[in-house]
């Protein structure tokens, strides 16, 4: 008989909230101040769990509420370190974690991505994965609430940040993903090539067919030969606002 999780004990203020993923039961809690998870992490999650193996050693940098590295390690990956500098953001998505009951499979660390926490030993890592701030510090309107700025534009880490910290954790011919958005994608490309890292596969995300844009999956190698690939562009809804057939394969293959 499977046993009964009550939910409440894993909340610690009135703001936070369990959110069904609508993944084979499992569950995320989420607080309704702060920036939470969007399609961005799943399909980020999907395109690396594609090429990960069980025992790959996995590192998310800015974990925020930890979602990815709940769906890795419940498609089966067993070492996924989740790497996020807000203690408070930290702290919810290890009990998220824990309320998943995976906390044998995965460690949410406080830290910076620019100086990521000695148990990060450099160059041990099978695969990195990252959902980073999109904008940097002038572009668009920053949130008052400094947990969402943080998430959303480049505060404490840009992009060369991540790329260079994802390079030295790698070990050569590591994999890293990253999921981002379109008009950054110049800035991607080069700060991958100059950490040593050369993007492989690219993939373009449209919000409706017809429409631009407003997502890029990157796949990228250590140590990889020159040479990139656009694959099968993802539209998320059809014309009724309702998720396509490839969107709803893509939530099959997550789990």
């Amino acid at each position: 008989m499977k046993a009964v999780i009550i939910v409440e004990k894993y909340l610690i203020n009135e703001q936070e909230r369990v959110d069904n993923l609508h993944i084979e039961g499992l569950k995320i809690i989420q607080n309704k101040k702060y920036f939470r998870y969007g399609i961005d992490a799943v399909l980020l999650a999907w395109m690396a769990g594609e090429k990960a193996k069980y025992n790959n050693k996995i590192a998310d940098l800015g974990t925020g509420s930890g979602i990815i590295p709940i769906l890795l390690a419940n498609s089966g990956m067993k070492t996924i370190h989740g790497l996020e500098i807000q203690e408070s953001i930290a702290d919810m998505a290890q009990r998220s974690v824990s309320l998943n009951g995976l906390d044998a499979e995965v460690n949410i660390l406080v830290g910076d991505i620019k100086e990521p926490p000695k148990f990060f030993v450099n160059e041990t890592y099978d695969m990195v994965v990252s959902n980073p701030p999109y904008m940097n510090e002038g572009e668009g309107h920053a949130s008052p609430v400094r947990e969402v700025a943080i998430a959303r534009h480049e505060i404490f880490c840009s992009i060369e940040d991540v790329s260079k910290t994802a390079a030295e954790l790698l070990k050569m011919k590591g994999k890293f993903y990253l999921v981002h958005r379109p008009h950054r994608i110049v800035d991607i490309v080069c700060s991958m090539r100059q950490n040593r890292i050369e993007p492989k596969r690219i993939i373009l995300v449209r919000p409706y067919l017809g429409k631009d844009p407003n997502m890029v999956l990157i796949e990228g190698v250590k140590g990889g030969n020159p040479g990139i690939k656009f694959e099968e562009e993802i539209v998320v809804y059809d014309e009724d606002g309702k998720y396509t057939q490839q969107i709803l394969k893509i939530y099959k293959k997550v789990v």
